[in-house]
């Protein structure tokens, strides 16, 4: 009796510490989605499912959880493969991330001070419009406190020709980044180029981050983009992801 009591105590704890991701598919097809947790955390549902269209999902994540969401495109169910975000031809993407270009949901929880933070990336590029929001969350009433963050712009029909990714057909499914599209230090901000100095987006050649910006302002458009794109919240109940 004990050891049965102990057990629906510690199976109480563990719903009250868990934080819910609710994720919903807007996207006018089939979606799979991709969750990667950062380094020594839990790769919630094993990393992925499927989401019809109009339909949505809870997740449940432990209270001090962070990582990444992301929605994979255009997937073949006899291969497991998807044209954008592919994790390795796989349902379940068990600790692989995705294959860009993608729009990242980005959140860690119990911060700093306690608080979430969580932002929209578009340093991978683009493949879907995506949006997160806190439910019943404590903000100071600051722009970026508690607020929903989102690219609510199909870039896919603005993508400069040198960054598109098209299907079979030619249609324009993906955009890539600057550093997805040609892999160069500067465009990714990496040897040389790796720290906000040296890496900024205005001594480019061609600015992609400021049109990615332009099209996505509350979004991060590359690696040492400003720090006004991340959000904060406390004690939110949930969130809510939503995908195109």
């Amino acid at each position: 009796m004990v050891g049965i009591y102990s057990l629906v105590v510690v199976c109480s704890l563990l719903v009250v510490n868990a934080i819910e991701f609710q994720i919903k598919n807007n996207e006018g097809r089939e979606i799979w989605i991709g969750i990667q947790g950062n380094p020594n955390q839990p790769h919630l549902r094993n990393g992925g499912f499927k989401l019809p269209q109009g339909a949505q999902k809870s997740v449940n994540a432990p209270e001090n959880w962070s990582g990444r969401f992301w929605a994979r495109t255009w997937c073949d169910p006899a291969s497991n493969h998807c044209l954008t975000g592919d994790c390795g031809n796989k349902i379940e993407c068990n600790g692989a991330g995705g294959q860009p270009p993608i729009t990242l949901v980005e959140i860690t929880l119990k911060g700093p001070q306690g608080l979430d933070s969580y932002y929209i990336s578009l340093v991978d590029g683009f493949n879907v419009k995506a949006t997160i929001t806190p439910v019943n969350g404590e903000g100071d009433g600051s722009r970026c406190s508690c607020k929903k963050a989102g690219c609510n712009t199909n870039i896919n029909d603005r993508c400069p020709n040198e960054l598109q990714l098209e299907n079979q057909n030619g249609q324009v499914i993906g955009c890539n980044s600057a550093c997805s599209a040609f892999n160069t230090d500067q465009y990714c901000c990496r040897g040389e180029h790796n720290s906000p100095q040296t890496c900024q987006s205005i001594e480019w050649s061609i600015d992609y981050p400021a049109l990615f910006k332009k099209w996505c302002p509350d979004a991060y458009s590359y690696a040492y983009d400003d720090r006004e794109s991340t959000y904060s919240c406390k004690n939110a109940q949930k969130y809510l992801i939503e995908f195109g």
